[in-house]
């Protein structure tokens, strides 16, 4: 994984064996894209794990404060 805004970014295989790319790779708006895009991806994940640790939270039977879900003989 490379990141667009890292040397990694502009030294990299697919670059080097494809020329003509090479100035659409290293284009401002391209790194914008790549990185608009991580972005988005990284907030949806956090709203889906959020999701997922709500819907935990909500499906276990309310216990008293002083005991854990491992020791409830539910």
């Amino acid at each position: 994984m490379a990141a667009p805004w890292s040397g990694v970014w502009e030294r990299n295989r697919f670059t080097e064996s494809r020329p003509a790319f090479r100035a659409t790779i290293e284009s401002p708006y391209t790194r914008g894209a790549v990185t608009g895009i991580g972005v988005i991806t990284a907030l949806a994940g956090l709203v889906e794990l959020a999701g997922v640790i709500a819907s935990r939270s909500r499906s276990r039977p309310d216990l008293p404060p002083n005991e854990s879900p491992k020791t409830h003989a539910g």
